[in-house]
This record gives structure tokens, sequence and C-alpha cells, in this order.
């Protein structure tokens, strides 16, 4: 029997659907209109309703895609927009109730729509990086190019070209590599994080809050100062630094856990990368440029903190707080983070492929403070401050000094 996804009062998921967008002016989630989700949902219908028409019905109303010619400055947004969010919402609800083979289905449907492909279209074409080519040197800058883009999403015979490396500043003696796929790639990863996006949301640790919508490193500051401005709070801060996290982590699981097609994640990992006309093979990790990138490093270590509460207890004040793969542990004494805090995160990140920075990764007692997220997090005779740490002053004084020198001859 069809189980509709509305409920009187408020909605259960909530605070899910709400970073997603996905609630409706009463709060409460919309009418499912997708097709079913199984093969069983035909057979258990009444039999005065016709499959068929049914089935024609809610495919029509989720934005099945037509393949006629789409005009692209007519689509309606608010409609597109709204389609997908509802499918989303639908996503979270399934998820919180264990339903796997509801969200494959759920995901599918998203995936193979008119509106989800066109949103994906959407989020390329406008932002920051929409006049950038991959390695085709392709960019989709006309509405004829973005209509026809929507027709090029489509899941068989795809083939991801390799990405395009760039090199960008890190500080002043290093570079941070990037990735940039080609637009086509580009749409393709933002049409399936439209998909994995809310289920990522609704698994995700709580004091998580890198690469997360309504999350910034503010909040992050912030539940550090709730877990450490009390006079009994912990102590002793474990700094944890990951090593080359983007770049290391393990194919192998992630297409083990990572809640999406896996015929499509595995030829973004092993898509390779060009860097000076020469063609490189990945065998771990995925590349820093990518649309859905931070979802998957956020996926790959989220779990973190939930290990961590159910190992220890709360009178060993056990606080994790993490911002994409900076990780910051409180705890009662310097021993309890040594010897068995520290180890503990060691075996989450060798299943992953992943391992701390043994040079970087430090205890601290928080009258000597550390600093995390470009802040100093220390307590000066019992009262805990936070202000900008002394690296970061620095930086920011440097590059008031480079913007002045540049330009004197301005008046």
């Amino acid at each position: 029997m069809e189980v509709r996804a509305w409920e009187d009062g408020e909605s259960e998921c909530r605070p899910v659907t709400g970073r997603i967008g996905a609630e409706s002016v009463e709060g409460k989630i919309a009418p499912r209109e997708s097709a079913p989700t199984s093969i069983r949902s035909f057979t258990a219908r009444e039999p005065d309703k016709p499959t068929k028409e049914k089935k024609q019905m809610t495919a029509t109303q989720a934005g099945a895609f037509s393949h006629k010619e789409v005009n692209w400055d007519s689509i309606n947004w608010n409609l597109v927009n709204q389609n997908v969010k509802r499918l989303q919402a639908r996503i979270v609800k399934a998820t919180q109730e264990g339903r796997w083979g509801k969200v494959k289905a759920l995901q599918r449907l998203l995936t193979h729509s008119f509106s989800g492909k066109a949103l994906a279209v959407r989020r390329v074409t406008e932002n920051q990086g929409k006049r950038t080519p991959g390695v085709d040197q392709q960019i989709w800058d006309t509405p004829e190019r973005k209509s026809q883009a929507i027709d090029q999403l489509r899941q068989r015979g795809y083939k991801p070209l390799p990405l395009k490396r760039v090199y960008i500043p890190k500080d002043k003696n290093r570079l941070r590599p990037l990735s940039i796929p080609t637009m086509k790639d580009r749409a393709m990863q933002a049409l399936y994080l439209e998909g994995l996006d809310p289920i990522a949301e609704t698994i995700a640790d709580p004091n998580s809050y890198g690469f997360r919508k309504d999350r910034s490193p503010a909040d992050a500051i912030q539940q550090c100062f709730n877990a450490l401005a009390q006079k009994t709070s912990a102590q002793w801060i474990l700094k944890c630094d990951i090593k080359s996290c983007f770049d290391r982590i393990s194919h192998q699981w992630l297409l083990e856990n990572a809640p999406m097609d896996k015929n499509i994640l595995e030829r973004w990992l092993t898509a390779g990368f060009m860097d000076k006309n020469v063609l490189y093979f990945t065998e771990a990790g995925t590349p820093q440029g990518g649309i859905v990138s931070p979802v998957l490093m956020n996926l790959t270590l989220n779990g973190l903190e939930r290990t961590l509460k159910e190992r220890f207890s709360k009178s060993e004040r056990i606080h994790c707080i993490r911002f994409a793969d900076d990780i910051l542990v409180t705890g009662k004494t310097r021993e309890l983070l040594e010897t068995e805090v520290t180890p503990l995160i060691e075996d989450f990140l060798q299943v992953r492929g992943l391992e701390l920075s043994t040079e970087k990764t430090r205890i601290a007692h928080i009258e000597k403070g550390v600093d995390f997220l470009g802040q100093n997090i220390r307590k000066y005779d019992g009262k805990l401050l936070i202000k900008p740490s002394k690296k970061g002053v620095k930086t920011l004084l440097e590059k008031v000094k480079e913007i002045i020198t540049s330009n004197k001859q301005t008046k």
C-alpha cells in the first residue's frame, strides 16, 4: 500500500528538511509526487486504480524528462525548485526510517527528472566557476547551450573526462592542487549531489560544521566555547590534523559506504587528471575542486563523534568538534587523550585510508591554548578567551600590506 509523506502538525524531520529548504508554508511535507518506488507497489494498489495512468501522472508531476526542445528562459524555476525539494524531503524521511530501498528509488527518480537536471545545469552555470572550462575547453554561457546541456545529462554511456589540474597558493611556500572537471561532469556531480546531500545531512554528526548549509566556522568556535568555558569543563585539548585528507580517502571504502550510484561514483573516482598535458591515474582520494568532493569527505568522517560518545562516559568530558578535516577533541586528562582517544581516532581513520599527521597533531592544556580555525582558544586565570590567532593576524596584515604596496599609484 502506498504511503504518502503527509503528516498533521510539524514534521519529525524538520531540522534536516529545514536546512535543505524543503518545508511548505504550513510546516508539512508535501504529498509525494513521484512514480512508485518498487515493483511491489504496483501489485499492492487497489484494483479500481489503473496503474499505468497513475504512473504517468506521478512522473509528470515529478518533472520527468521528455527530450523535447527546452527554452531555457521559459523554465519555471519556482516549480523546478519545488519538485526537487519535495523529493529531497522524501529522501530524508526514508533515510530516517531506514528504508534504504526507497531511498535508492527516490534518488533514481530525482536524478532522471527534468527538474533535477535543470537545477544542476543552473548551479554550475551561475556560480563563480562558470567561466572556468575543463580539459575540453567548453563552457555553457548561452541559453541555447544551457538548454542543450539538460539533454546531455544522461546516465547511459556517461564517461567523465580527466580533470584539469591547477595550483593555487596555500601559503608563502606551498601550493594547493585543484582539479577542475568539465562543465558536463560538474553538472552530473551537481545532479547526483541533489540526492546525496539530504542523506549526508540526515546522518551527519551533530558537531560537524564544514561544508554544510547554514553552518560556519563561527558555529564551530561557539561549540568550543560551550565545551570549555565552565570551571568543570575539560582541561585538555587534542587538536588533530589529517594528512592530505582529500587525496587519501579510500576508493574502496567510498564505493562500499557512500549511498549513491556506485557505477557513477567509481567513474568519477578513477577519471584521473591532466597536469601539463600528462594524464595521471588516481587510485585514492577525491579531487579538491569537484562539487561532490566536500560531501564525500564529510561522509567519510561522519561517525567519529558518535564513536567517541559510545566509547567514553560523560564524566571523561569527551567532546568532538569538527570542521571539514580539522578536528578538536576535549578530554579530562592528558593520559586519556594520549592513550585511549588518539588510538581510537587512528583506527577510525585507518579503515578509511587516512592517518593523522604526527607533526601537526598535538595535545595541549587549556591554559596553554590551541589554534583552531584561525582562532586562539585559551583560558587566562580560569576565564576562557577566544581571539584571532597570531598566525591569522600576521597573514591578514601581510595581505593588507601587499594590496597597499601594489596600488601606490591609486588616488
